[in-house]
């Protein structure tokens, strides 16, 4: 029996084909961004990504998301530069070879670990506790989700967002604001979009955690529990779509302990405590966002 041709690397493909037509895609002007690394035998190293030449406005998300995209194993996200480093996904080297698989890990001893990292010493006293109360420096466990209120339930049927409209709509919210002022398209070979970070080898989070795999685990999680969606990384920042955010103080706040695990910078140099955290950013929120210094 004759076996099925083996699939071709999507980024080979629009490294010969860049508007990718030749997988049923319309992109905008665009090229691959290689590893870094010299050219060994003659060839050029492996392609890491497609960028588009030139910033992408509203709709672009939503325009490349869709089904043909995910038959070619990719995934489309938002790319956004700083000053000083602009387009930095060609000046600095991603390294996915230096990530562990997401496959290897499991969400609770990531986050429990994290959260032993950051909780207060017990000689910075009450300023200390009040960071993280009402929790203590014992992990909290992972947050829950909202029950569905049901047909049966006080406001009619609870029907969560599509999370990949959710993602393409805070896109355009992003871009509209000027959050995101001129993002790049970029294609990722990825099975989902929670692994992108490691299949970029992304180092945002590099100054707190070098395995980017471990990243992967929580938004991995955060997509199953929460409808979370990657929508744009920058330089050391990340945004996600919330399709189901928790809606009380009572679930947030334990969303907001696991954000403070994985990004402590959100409240160490944002909202100062847990509780103020949890009001400003994570109760009914669509939009989480997180940067490492």
């Amino acid at each position: 029996m004759a076996k099925p041709p083996k699939r071709r690397d999507p980024l080979r493909i629009l490294a010969d084909d860049p508007q990718g037509r030749s997988l049923g895609l319309d992109l905008p002007p665009g090229g691959v961004v290689r590893r870094s690394g010299r050219r060994r035998w003659g060839k050029e190293p492996e392609p890491l990504v497609w960028v588009s030449d030139e910033a992408v406005g509203v709709g672009a998300l939503a325009a490349h998301r869709g089904s043909h995209l995910a038959a070619a194993g990719l995934q489309a996200v938002l790319l956004q530069d700083r000053p000083g480093l602009e387009r930095w996904w060609q000046e600095r080297e991603f390294a996915p070879e230096r990530m562990s698989d997401p496959d290897d890990h499991h969400v609770e001893p990531v986050l429990r670990a994290f959260w032993s990292r950051v909780v207060p010493d017990p000689a910075e006293g009450a300023e200390g506790e009040e960071i993280i109360a009402p929790f203590g420096r014992d992990w909290p466990g992972l947050a829950m989700t909202a029950p569905s209120a049901g047909p049966d339930g006080p406001d009619g049927p609870d029907v969560p967002e599509d999370p990949e409209v959710a993602a393409c709509a805070l896109a355009d919210e992003l871009i509209e604001r000027g959050c995101l002022p001129a993002p790049r398209l970029a294609l990722v070979p990825s099975r989902r979009a929670a692994d992108v970070p490691t299949a970029l080898g992304w180092g945002g989070p590099t100054n707190y955690e070098a395995d980017t795999a471990l990243i992967s685990v929580v938004l991995r999680s955060w997509e199953d529990r929460f409808g979370a969606r990657l929508v744009a990384l920058g330089f050391d920042e990340l945004h996600l779509s919330v399709a189901a955010p928790p809606p009380t103080t009572a679930l947030a706040l334990p969303v907001a302990a696991e954000h403070f695990a994985l990004s402590p910078d959100n409240i160490w140099q944002g909202s100062g405590s847990i509780r103020a955290y949890t009001d400003e950013a994570v109760i009914g929120s669509g939009h989480w966002s997180f940067w490492w210094d």
